[in-house]
């Protein structure tokens, strides 16, 4: 049976993340561990610390470069666009200015509820999701993409790098459900852009922002 002697209950949130991390390190199997770079394995087990699901690890998949793409698009104070509010509410602030002092939550670009948007949509009959990246194109170049939540959004970005030739610095394909998702992962292969996803039918914002935070890492460990 389980009692209160069980918790550890004498130690702060960096403690506890860094026991996190230790546990993560100590239980991932060595084949998984393998698949994965330096600098890639901060985004993996950032996201592992996420999910609790080990399982993670055998569905993230990076194009070449896709870390370092990141890391350099924050230095130079890229513009960061998100497919949800939740993603613009997640990210650190704090350590986003590490790379730029001109971040704020402010500037990071989630126009999806914008009444522009929902007018769009409507009159093409497409979700707003897609009809904010559409309507905000000429944003996108050298912007860091991050979706979590809508297909849709994702599918929309690889177009825009297709057919109008728009190169954002890195996506982070992560959106999650039924209906759209594993297809518009798949559509990444069609891009040199540098990416992030994580095949299948899982994601959501949570992973996008966990995703961004783990590529930060790389330049603090």
């Amino acid at each position: 049976m389980a009692d209160f002697s069980e918790i550890i209950w004498n130690a702060d949130g960096g403690a506890i993340e860094r026991e996190s991390f230790r546990r993560i390190e100590a239980e991932t199997p060595p084949e998984l561990r393998r698949r994965f770079t330096a600098e890639q394995w901060h985004v993996a087990r950032r996201l592992v610390h996420t999910g609790a699901d080990f399982g993670i690890l055998r569905e993230l998949e990076f194009s070449r470069d896709a870390v370092c793409a990141g890391l350099a698009a924050l230095r130079r104070g890229a513009l960061i666009y998100s497919d949800s509010n939740m993603i613009k509410a997640g990210l650190s602030v704090p350590k986003l200015r590490r790379f730029h002092p001109d971040y704020s939550r402010e500037s990071i670009l989630c126009p999806v509820a914008d009444a522009a948007v929902a007018e769009y949509a409507a009159e093409h009959g497409i979700t707003r999701a897609l009809a904010a990246v559409e309507l905000h194109r000429e944003r996108l170049e050298g912007a860091v993409f991050l979706c979590g939540n809508a297909p849709l959004a994702l599918a929309g970005m690889v177009r825009l790098c297709v057919e109008a030739g728009i190169r954002p610095a890195l996506i982070v394909g992560m959106p999650v459900g039924f209906v759209n998702v594993v297809e518009s992962k798949k559509l990444l292969e069609l891009v040199a852009t540098p990416w992030i996803r994580l095949n299948g039918r899982r994601g959501g914002s949570p992973f996008a922002v966990a995703t961004l935070h783990g590529i930060m890492e790389n330049a603090w460990e």
